[in-house]
């Protein structure tokens, strides 16, 4: 399964070109369109803030963490200037956008990747970015909706990256105790770390079309247990057809889906309260 992002240059010029199924468009149509391809509906990546703008009701989002950011722990080679590079280009401050809106009418703490920086890898600011999205999710008992994105732990803070799996995915327990919905939304590319803790815990795993899941890259699985795997392993509809997966959604859909998840939740919810 590969990624293809969109270039700048597609999108400074006035046409762009499919690099799954070849064919050209507008680019206003491809934004028109969510980003994905009318013809082979490849879904090519949306920034954080633009997921957002598609999924949540207008004006409803209000950010919080916004300036948390990675530092430099283990004084890794150039991994100071490459923060710095990402901050301007992507106007961020890490790879995940974090805050309260609502969806359908319905209120949420909501989590959003953003793939433009450091590939959505999660540091130490990125776990605590969510682990606090969760713990406020506790405290005011919104339901948690997290879009992940991401190349896996963030090699350059070592352990400290390592350990952010065991912090989200053990607040994520918390949450569960007390019976607090919990949306896992998977686009492409959702693997690594982020793969093997909080975005496969999910009381409702979604995930868009084509979408690359897994933990190990395929060749490395292939070497190791030297069988050759199928054309379509760690794709979303290969997760779903061996139910790691509860539905494959089309970008244009998500937002009705959600809405429709999260209306049975809280009809559920006010159902228990009056017994």
């Amino acid at each position: 399964m590969k990624v293809y992002p969109i270039k700048r240059e597609n999108i400074e010029s006035d046409s762009f070109t499919c690099k799954s199924c070849g064919e050209t468009y507008n680019h206003s149509l491809m934004k028109m369109n969510l980003n994905v391809c009318p013809k082979c509906q490849y879904h090519y990546p949306v920034t954080a803030y633009d997921r957002i703008s598609m999924i949540t009701d207008s004006n409803s989002f209000s950010e919080f963490n916004k300036c948390l950011t990675s530092v430099d722990p283990l004084s890794f080679p150039e991994y100071k200037d490459k923060l710095v590079s990402d901050k301007k280009k992507t106007s961020l401050y890490d790879g995940v956008i974090t805050g309260e809106a609502s969806i359908g009418g319905y209120p949420v703490v909501i989590c959003v990747m953003d793939s433009r920086f450091r590939m959505g890898s999660m540091g130490s600011a990125v776990g605590e970015k969510i682990t606090r999205s969760i713990e406020e999710s506790l405290k005011t008992r919104k339901p948690l909706i997290i879009f992940s994105a991401s190349g896996g732990a963030r090699m350059q803070e070592g352990i400290l990256s390592l350990m952010q799996m065991a912090k989200t995915s053990g607040a994520l327990e918390k949450l569960n105790y007390e019976k607090i919905l919990f949306v896992s939304v998977l686009t492409n590319p959702t693997t690594g770390g982020v793969s093997a803790s909080f975005a496969s815990l999910g009381d409702i795993n979604i995930a868009e079309p084509q979408a690359l899941i897994g933990f190990a890259g395929r060749r490395i699985i292939e070497q190791t247990i030297r069988e050759e795997l199928p054309e379509n392993f760690q794709t979303s509809e290969f997760l779903l057809e061996h139910g790691q997966l509860d539905m494959v959604v089309n970008r244009s859909a998500l937002r009705h889906s959600l809405t429709t998840i999260l209306k049975i939740h809280h009809l559920n919810f006010k159902e228990c309260l009056e017994r």
